[in-house]
């Protein structure tokens, strides 16, 4: 085996893991303290929220930016905490600044620790829209906690897609430069000139 096939091999591995799925969980961050659909409801009390749009983008998630508006909008809330499924919760997402009511549920205990709010229709213009979330105890005050998010901004290609398509580009190259001698010749004279310089 030459040096150069040795090389050839380290950075395909490299490359595999620098890709690697897992690699870029919660946008390459260790753990999960970085997670931005992960709120607080109550001091040391957490509820994690994804946001669907089935129908325009089948098979993203999205959090703090929806990409459309007037389209299927689906939020789902997880409670982290084992103590929320036995409380009575209340959603409602208002557009703001206005606080103008686009969805409510009344109070409800969910004892399957998720909830999946749906909106038909999604919300109707671009902009800033709030989460309100309202615990409502049977004693006691009731807790309102917010979580914002805009709508209407498009689809927006993020850094890691990026970095996708450049590495298949990369790829495609390769496998040209592997399988057509004349391109292949051409690059092999290019790379001598560039070494002696």
């Amino acid at each position: 085996m030459n040096t150069a096939h040795i090389l050839r091999k380290g950075l395909l591995v490299f490359l595999g893991l620098f890709f690697s799925a897992s690699l870029w969980a919660h946008g390459g961050a260790a753990g999960t303290d970085t997670d931005q659909c992960k709120f607080e409801l109550e001091p040391g009390h957490w509820i994690h929220y994804t946001a669907y749009q089935p129908v325009a983008y089948s098979a993203e998630e999205f959090c703090g930016a929806l990409p459309g508006t007037s389209t299927k909008t689906q939020l789902v809330f997880d409670y982290q905490d084992m103590r929320y499924r036995n409380m009575s919760i209340e959603f409602e997402v208002t557009k703001e600044p206005e606080g103008t009511r686009v969805f409510f549920q009344p109070a409800a205990k969910h004892k399957s620790g998720t909830v999946n709010l749906e909106l038909p229709n999604g919300v109707p213009e671009a902009g800033k829209y709030l989460i309100h979330i309202t615990l409502v105890p049977d004693q006691g005050e009731r807790l309102d906690a917010h979580m914002s998010f805009k709508a209407g901004a498009g689809q927006a290609i993020g850094k890691n897609n990026i970095l996708l398509y450049v590495f298949f580009a990369f790829a495609g190259l390769y496998v040209f430069y592997l399988s057509h001698a004349g391109f292949k010749s051409k690059v092999d004279e290019a790379i001598a000139k560039l070494k002696k310089v």
